[in-house]
């Protein structure tokens, strides 16, 4: 038996014929930028997240990028600004960052979770911290009834990088994406909504802001030929946008099923040398499935020999890439821990329960591997 990790013909295959079809309308249509499917997408993820406003851009790095930018043109931020982000996010995060002349403050991550809570955050802020970019990594939320309340005591603005979350619910009952000033998507295809190609969202309910934004990805522009701001080109093209309307009306469907699975692999995994993503009440929608071993390099070559696709989510972080090599020296221990331990499993259209039942009981035997 193979267990690819994922195959993207395989995800898209039950859309095929219904994607075509959408393909052909909008060529049909002789309108390719912007358009009613923009409007629709835009509208449906609006009611998704329960934001009163959504901005469809390129990619989800210029959804972030965007939002700062926004930030900053409204005099909220100012660059040389501090902004928290976790030290084991992909790098994506900390590029927005950067990109528009803020300071990243690299968080560690809870070891349970993964992700940062409001207790690693009050530990590491400094007073310049004035913004706080929070990432649901994995499909776990990362915001707590602690970092709500310090956000709250320090005036701090919370940026989301919903990115691998789309459907998840925080402690408050609240989607992600509507807990802070603004949330990021992305639609890159290995997302749980994925595009046919790179496209990404903002959502806000915040008026000022999403006219900052829409206006921003638009070249700067609020209406044709006059530039209120030094913007970029970062609009989702109306064939992305017809693609996500339809499957965003799966959503739930395929968050069930990387429930069930995630569910599967908990019941099933019982190797004391894997530890196992925590599985608790939090509404999380399993973007990846991560375990963590001391030997992972061992753990997925064994994996492979077997048949079993895995990947790492991520082998380097941030703060250790070449380009950020000014931060290199930071003592980050628990976000460098674990670049040496995850391993993703396999948990798509592509992964059926039983697959995963099996893919649990070769895990189960890597001890006995001499």
């Amino acid at each position: 038996m193979r267990y690819p990790f994922l195959d993207l013909e395989t995800v898209n295959r039950p859309w095929m014929e219904s994607l075509k079809d959408l393909a052909a309308g909008v060529i049909h249509s002789g309108r390719y930028i912007g358009g009613p499917e923009v409007d629709r997408f835009e509208q449906s993820l609006a009611s998704i997240t329960g934001t009163a406003h959504c901005v469809g851009c390129a990619n989800g790095l210029d959804a972030i990028r965007l939002i700062f930018r926004a930030l900053i043109e409204l005099g909220r931020l100012k660059p040389g600004d501090e902004v928290a982000v976790p030290a084991n996010t992909y790098i994506a995060s900390v590029l927005a960052v950067t990109d528009c002349g803020l300071k990243p403050l690299f968080v560690e991550p809870d070891a349970d979770t993964m992700n940062i809570s409001g207790q690693t955050l009050r530990s590491a802020l400094s007073d310049s911290t004035k913004a706080v970019l929070t990432v649901h990594l994995y499909g776990r939320p990362a915001y707590d009834a602690e970092m709500a309340r310090l956000v709250n005591e320090r005036g701090l603005i919370l940026v989301e990088d919903n990115a691998q979350a789309i459907g998840a619910q925080a402690f408050n009952g609240l989607s992600t994406g509507a807990l802070g000033v603004a949330g990021a998507f992305s639609f890159y295809p290995t997302k749980n909504i994925g595009a046919l190609g790179d496209a990404g969202a903002v959502t806000t309910s915040d008026t000022e802001l999403v006219a900052a934004v829409r206006a921003l990805g638009n070249y700067g522009s609020a209406h044709r030929y006059h530039n209120i701001y030094q913007g970029l080109n970062s609009r989702l093209d109306p064939l992305q946008a017809a693609f996500l309307s339809l499957k965003l009306r799966s959503l739930d469907f395929e968050t069930q099923r990387r429930r069930r699975i995630a569910q599967t692999y908990d019941s099933h995994i019982t190797n004391q040398a894997i530890v196992k993503p925590l599985h608790d009440d939090v509404a999380q929608v399993w973007h990846q499935y991560v375990v963590r071993a001391d030997d992972r390099d061992k753990l997925r070559s064994f994996l492979t020999e077997k048949g079993v696709g895995t990947d790492i989510h991520y082998p380097v972080p941030p703060h250790r890439q070449p380009c950020y090599h000014q931060y290199a020296n930071l003592d980050l221990p628990v976000a460098e821990r674990m670049a040496a331990q995850v391993l993703s499993l396999p948990i798509s259209a592509c992964t059926s329960e039983e697959d995963a039942a099996q893919i649990a009981s070769i895990i189960n035997e890597f001890n006995h591997v001499k």
